[in-house]
């Protein structure tokens, strides 16, 4: 398998989280990290990456210290997960139900406490942004952080934030986009590495 091209950018969702069964957004809880041999494959095609930004959140910190064991990793405050206020910590089956919402509807729906998907977007628009220049000065780079995070840069690729929140996003997958003048570019999303 031939390793990320120059022009892409990486956004790693973390590691499965110890969350126990409660949503976890800004709650700093554990990855559940799998053993060290099942990671030598995705650790290895990701061994090109020019640099390693993490979300400073302990599970992204956790993963990304186990992809690039021998690496810097710079973190950045802006890749944090999406902050669901008073409904962070509770249980899955307790949360409120919302009813059908269509996307532009659900991506402007504040929990109390909390920001919305579409205030988010705009907190990690600007540092993704900055991380698609980096990559064109001579990337790969590497993006260590939430699905929150990945489903904003498939917005952002989109052109069309609430987009985003059409795509799953599994635990410890690739999304990998392509860094270009005129923006970005999907290549694949929940991609989990050679040989996947």
């Amino acid at each position: 398998m031939r390793p990320p091209e120059t022009n892409e950018l990486l956004l790693i969702r973390h590691a499965p989280a110890a969350h126990g069964g409660r949503l976890c957004g800004r709650s700093d809880v554990p990855a559940l990290l799998p053993s060290d041999p099942e990671l030598i494959p995705l650790r290895g095609w990701l061994s090109s990456c020019s640099s390693v930004v993490s979300s400073p959140a302990k599970r992204c910190l956790q993963t990304a210290g186990a992809l690039f064991p021998e690496r810097s990793v710079v973190t950045d405050d802006r890749l944090w997960e999406q902050d669901f206020g008073d409904h962070d910590g509770v249980r899955f089956s307790e949360l409120p139900d919302l009813g059908v919402l269509d996307r532009e509807t659900l991506a402007a729906q504040c929990p109390p406490g909390g920001e919305s998907f579409s205030a988010m977007v705009a907190r990690v628009t600007p540092a993704l942004v900055v991380l698609a220049g980096r990559v064109r000065a001579g990337g790969p780079v590497a993006v260590v952080a939430h699905a929150g995070t990945a489903r904003a840069a498939l917005g952002l690729a989109l052109e069309l934030p609430s987009a985003g929140l059409g795509f799953e996003i599994a635990p410890l997958s690739v999304t990998r986009l392509r860094c270009h003048e005129g923006g970005l570019s999907i290549i694949a999303t929940n991609w989990t590495g050679p040989g996947a």
